[in-house]
């Protein structure tokens, strides 16, 4: 039996954001826009790879995430047009680790990015009732880092953290359940996860 798939809808005034876990034809649809938004010389480095990625390795990656048990989610726009994408991953005793991208390199910096983390955090944090949700971040990747501090992360570099680094010189922070749910009552009240 397969695991259901979710979707995660925050209709705030002016952007509605609409998440979903996709099946493999979405993933397909959306696969060479995603890698050309992973190819970007400006968030290749932030992502932590050099090489150019394809259609084939968006699908891949997508392939991989769900037979690890993982939850990845295309975000998309009003129109369906795909604004970015986020995974939780690694999903172990009451944690895991949440990455995320915002496509388009002219829509960072415009609050994309934290929206699309608080929705995925309302799903980590209320859906998978995680303890604590952790980041890896490439040390000059200011903008995440503004995210994560936004949300209420703190720097942690407990053997517990280190274990989710993706490169051994990445900052690792975590931030728990009942800190998200103090910072962010308001979004987590108008954020709605249902099963598709």
């Amino acid at each position: 039996m397969q695991r259901p798939r979710y979707c995660i809808t925050w209709n705030t005034p002016g952007e509605p954001l609409l998440a979903i876990e996709p099946r493999g034809d979405e993933v397909v649809r959306h696969a060479a826009t995603l890698a050309q938004a992973y190819s970007d010389p400006r968030n290749a480095p932030l992502l932590g790879h050099t090489e150019a990625l394809d259609a084939r390795d968006v699908v891949a990656h997508y392939a991989s995430l769900e037979r690890a048990g993982d939850h990845g989610f295309l975000v998309l726009g009003p129109g369906g047009e795909l604004l970015g994408d986020a995974d939780l991953r690694g999903l172990t005793d009451g944690a895991a680790e949440f990455a995320f991208l915002v496509a388009a390199v002219a829509a960072q910096g415009r609050g994309l990015g934290t929206r699309i983390a608080l929705m995925l955090h309302a799903f980590a944090f209320n859906q998978l009732r995680l303890e604590r949700v952790y980041a890896s971040i490439v040390p000059h990747n200011v903008a995440s880092r503004r995210v994560f501090d936004k949300l209420g992360y703190t720097l942690d570099t407990s053997p517990a953290a280190r274990d989710f680094a993706d490169d051994p010189a990445d900052l690792t922070m975590v931030i728990d359940r009942a800190t998200f749910e103090r910072l962010h009552a308001s979004p987590l009240a108008e954020i709605r996860i249902a099963v598709r």
